[in-house]
């Protein structure tokens, strides 16, 4: 649908709101499975906390790229 097909039915809102729901599901799926397929966990995290985090940054930063390619931007 066109943006103002929406704007003019009424449904803008929901839509946007639907879009944001299913790009939030996707975002923290994909953060879980690429965190456990690379074998970052709470060990990690305690044993080394920088090394943690920046393994964590950059799989939020791929997952962030894959739900605009599939839903933000598709």
């Amino acid at each position: 649908m066109s943006y103002y097909n929406l704007l003019t039915n009424g449904k803008l809102n929901d839509y946007l709101a639907d879009l944001n729901e299913q790009a939030e599901k996707l975002f923290f799926r994909l953060v879980k499975q690429m965190a456990k397929a690379e074998g970052i966990n709470e060990q990690l995290k305690a044993a080394d906390f920088m090394a943690w985090i920046s393994k964590i940054i950059n799989i939020r930063n791929r997952a962030i790229e894959t739900v605009n390619s599939e839903i933000i931007y598709a």
